[in-house]
């Protein structure tokens, strides 16, 4: 109770008492402002496109990463030669640190050099290099294959898990009443999955929420701001605008999002299985 209350519980009232002051790291005067930073967040522009960049993320990271883990864990279930080692393989860039991961794809996706303009050149797909990462229509599209790649491995372990813990009954019942392939995966594997997928669509989106590392390495924000995120417009804000009062406000409207959509996901994990089977 001392260390939380110390570390988390002061922490967090005193970034409430944060928001409503002008607090800046390199002046001394830090006025009261009342209400100020909120009414300035919700009519800052940047911060709606920071959150739309957000939404856009984990729109499209997480049920990517999901979708390829269920598929290589339904792969790597089945008994295949050197399977532990192919579940080594995918599991890697998980435990790999994303500073260095984010570091390796920015040279991939380098215009002048990188191994997938030269491969897409070499196949004549494209005909010119392409700017990955300084197109305003590539970046954030190239950022999420990134995130894709190292999250999957982590999804793949989970239902890895979750297929284990499946009783093979089920699946013998199934396939006495006639069921094929596709009929099990959707009658039996599926609903049975469903705290599993819970659990990982929850935290998917709270771990793409909080998305900065690749951003910070690979992008910083752009270009034109089409790869700034919550997070990174909250970087920005306290570690090079200086202002940890409109920071703090940021981060509360962060946390404001990750529990609407944390409550959401519980409200739905309480729908009728058979809801998940249709």
């Amino acid at each position: 109770m001392l260390i939380f209350s110390v570390f988390t519980l002061a922490a967090l009232i005193f970034a409430v008492y944060l928001t409503f002051h002008r607090w800046s790291i390199i002046e001394p005067d830090k006025p009261f402002v009342g209400l100020t930073n909120y009414r300035d967040m919700i009519h800052d522009e940047r911060f709606t496109e920071s959150v739309l960049n957000t939404i856009y993320f984990s729109g499209a990271s997480v049920p990517l990463s999901m979708a390829t883990g269920l598929l290589l864990a339904l792969l790597l279930n089945l008994p295949l030669r050197l399977r532990g080692l192919f579940r080594t393989a995918f599991y890697l860039p998980v435990v790999t640190p994303f500073v260095v991961s984010a570091i390796l794809w920015k040279w991939l996706y380098n215009g002048d050099y990188g191994l997938f303009n030269y491969y897409l050149l070499q196949a004549h797909i494209i005909d010119d290099p392409l700017l990955w990462l300084s197109d305003k229509n590539l970046a954030m599209p190239a950022v999420v294959l990134m995130s894709v790649w190292a999250g999957t491995g982590f999804s793949m372990v989970v239902y890895l898990a979750g297929l284990q813990a499946i009783p093979q009954e089920l699946y013998e019942a199934a396939r006495i009443d006639g069921a094929g392939v596709w009929q099990r995966l959707r009658y039996v594997t599926i609903p049975m999955l469903r705290p599993t997928t819970l659990f990982l669509l929850v935290m998917g989106i709270i771990s793409s929420l909080q998305v900065f590392t690749q951003i910070f390495v690979m992008t910083n924000g752009g270009p034109v701001n089409k790869t700034t995120t919550m997070v990174y417009y909250m970087y920005l804000w306290a570690f090079k605008y200086f202002d940890m009062g409109y920071a703090s406000t940021l981060a509360f409207a962060l946390f404001l999002m990750l529990l609407v959509f944390t409550a959401l996901q519980l409200r739905l994990s309480r729908q009728e299985p058979g809801a998940w089977a249709a």
